[in-house]
């Protein structure tokens, strides 16, 4: 009897082990980046609106811009009405510009017309989960790179490809190796791309901290944190280019001698009228800009003032006003603007937070010499945001469009506004 039981009850497992079996949980669906990734739809059924260009917001907004003075001959207008606009990408074909924000969009503008405004403002890609994705910039055939909070796509033919919901992406850096997944922060982390002359992606990397702990501070020098790392386009052969920077935001290549130029916003906290913001010109790898010893200019942080500072630190190339958060950062390559500014930087001012008297909150222009350096300190060119400590907007980023017109980004209005020429 007890034999009969014993293979019952052995029938009766082996009868049940295929439902069991089927019972096991289903492998993961792949995600967004991985279906697209193997060039297949998502099926999303994704909303996926336009944002209106006309209305009581663009009438206002039109009106404010009467307020900002430019030089003799140029004239301001609104560009587009684009959410929590950061930094720009101008398509190199010139059919769509790509815009950054600091939160999980990237929008795409499209001036179909061509008549200096934007008809079409939409989101682009919006199939795939992006976070910070702040940064866009194209190299010169054609491919966007997006650089987020913690990982870098590439995006082939993207000018091209917008009109779908879903953009066929491929992975650069892949998510949590940009930097430590623990040194994460809602600080410091908008970060900017650009295409170098060697073909190679560079990428700013602020450091999370007002000024890092020591304990901190060689693992971040090691990795790039603090200043500006390159690689290949496809993410192999990763170097610290530059280092001793706190929060470096906005670059450029001087078209000239191929020297990199960034801003760098410095150490809050230490009064208003002190640290100096820096506008540093690179003209070697590896060069060091003396932060965390240095909290901008030659101004020594309390943290660091007793410790031997590193060798050969170079100091700014401009000494920009303390706390005015200067961000974007280009050279000019036009022929729309007269000649004295043709090879000039246009860069832009945030505005303060950290001052009892705001300043900043404009579009600044710095003049250079024939050797490579600049002829002076850099001069109001578009101002009139800074409405008496009262922002009626906070200019993040400034780029070309192929006429030579610049437009500049707005994150707190939420919009492009573009500057042209006439003479008149």
């Amino acid at each position: 009897m007890k034999l009969q039981l014993k293979t019952t009850v052995a029938l009766m497992t082996l009868a049940a082990w295929p439902a069991a079996a089927q019972q096991q949980p289903a492998p993961p669906s792949p995600s967004a980046l991985e279906t697209l990734g193997a060039m297949h739809p998502t099926n999303s059924q994704i909303d996926w609106p336009e944002i209106p260009q006309t209305g009581a917001k663009a009438d206002q907004v039109k009106e404010n811009l009467k307020k900002i003075k430019l030089p003799q001959g140029f004239h301001i207008s609104l560009y587009a009405l684009v959410p929590d606009a950061r930094h720009i990408a101008v398509g190199p074909q010139g059919v769509a510009t790509f815009v950054g924000t600091r939160k999980s969009k990237i929008w795409v503008v499209t001036d179909r017309a061509r008549g200096g405004t934007a008809d079409e403002v939409k989101e682009f890609a919006p199939t795939l989960p992006k976070k910070i994705p702040n940064g866009p910039c194209f190299s010169k055939d054609g491919f966007l790179y997006v650089a987020e909070q913690n990982r870098v796509l590439e995006y082939p033919a993207a000018e091209f490809f917008y009109e779908s919901p879903d953009v066929v992406p491929s992975v650069v850096v892949a998510e949590g190796q940009l930097i430590p997944k623990g040194d994460e922060s809602y600080n410091h982390t908008a970060r900017v791309c650009r295409i170098g002359p060697d073909n190679k992606l560079y990428i700013q990397l602020g450091q999370p901290y007002n000024v890092p702990s020591k304990e901190k501070n060689d693992l971040y020098r090691k990795l790039g944190i603090g200043g500006i790392i390159r690689m290949d386009r496809d993410g192999k052969n990763r170097e610290v280019f530059a280092i001793g920077l706190r929060n470096p935001v906005g670059m450029d290549f001087n078209p000239k001698d191929k020297s990199l130029w960034t801003n760098d916003n410095q150490v809050d906290g230490m009064g208003d009228e002190q640290p100096p913001g820096e506008m540093n010109r690179i003209s070697s790898t590896g060069q060091d800009f003396g932060f965390p010893w240095y909290g901008g200019g030659k101004v020594r942080t309390n943290e660091y003032k007793a410790d031997t500072v590193p060798a050969n630190v170079v100091f700014p190339e401009v000494e920009q006003d303390a706390h005015a958060a200067d961000l974007g950062l280009i050279f000019y390559t036009g022929t729309m603007f007269p000649q004295k500014y043709r090879g000039a930087i246009f860069s832009t001012q945030h505005g303060s937070w950290n001052r009892t008297v705001p300043v900043g909150a404009r579009l600044m222009v710095t003049f250079l010499k024939d050797d490579g350096h600049v002829a002076g300190k850099s001069e109001p060119f578009a101002e009139g945001w800074n409405d008496n400590g009262y922002y009626l907007g906070r200019p993040v980023d400034v780029a070309q469009l192929a006429d030579g017109s610049l437009i500049v980004s707005d994150d707190l209005v939420g919009a492009l506004y573009r500057i042209w020429y006439d003479g008149k």
